[in-house]
């Protein structure tokens, strides 16, 4: 699969608000760009911000620290969409999650630098990361993805639009690994018949298993 392929114009959009640094953001949105390879599905990748989300909470101590590292990444990708458009945010977030998940590389700006270069982008974006310029776009990107989902739920958050669907939007799903092919396509079949359920609200079971990346 190759995730930096020209997608043309399909039935379906599938918008997803993620934040680099969540593995359970990066495992869903690898299934997505499974499921544009086996359904007319457009993937269009958002920001949102862990951060922001918990801002004013009570969080563990060992969360705070992640809290306050977790700004520059999506100030980055915030100012690399503003600059260079969507595509451009799609190529970064899949370069910073390779270094994140993959790779254990940090939030830091090593990692910030070697995923602007890996996705073509000017290395001065970088400084965004140490910057408050960007926030009110961020927070605007947060609330487009977060606020229909309510704010009870975090990353992945799915809108799905299209000639086909109603609009709906869902936090999930939460999945250890992703699955591929035509698997990751009934997933998906069964995700948007369940979401888009009027009244449905919720299905869980116990995590029993942490992020599986590969």
């Amino acid at each position: 699969m190759n995730i930096n392929q020209p997608r043309h114009r399909t039935a379906t959009t599938a918008d997803i608000w993620v934040d680099p640094r969540c593995p359970w953001a990066w495992i869903a949105s690898r299934w997505l760009l499974e499921v544009e390879q086996v359904r007319p599905v457009e993937v269009r990748f958002h920001i949102m911000s862990l951060s922001v989300l918990n801002e004013g909470r009570e969080v563990p101590e060992k969360y705070r620290s992640a809290m306050v590292e977790g700004w520059g990444a999506v100030r980055v990708c915030i100012a690399a969409e503003q600059q260079h458009g969507p595509e451009a945010l799609r190529h970064l977030f899949n370069a910073m999650g390779t270094r994140i998940h993959h790779e254990k590389a940090g939030l830091g700006r090593g990692m910030l630098l070697a995923a602007l270069t890996e996705a073509d982008l000017p290395a001065e974006l970088v400084d965004a990361a140490d910057t408050t310029d960007y926030d009110k776009a961020l927070r605007a990107s947060h609330h487009a993805g977060m606020d229909p989902v309510g704010a009870e739920v975090g990353t992945p958050v799915i809108h799905v639009s299209g000639a086909d669907v109603e609009p709906i939007a869902f936090f999930g799903p939460v999945m250890s690994p992703a699955p591929r092919g035509e698997a990751a396509g009934r997933l998906w079949d069964g995700v948007v018949a369940v979401a888009g359920t009027d009244g449905f609200f919720e299905l869980k079971r116990s995590r029993t298993r942490d992020p599986i990346f590969g």
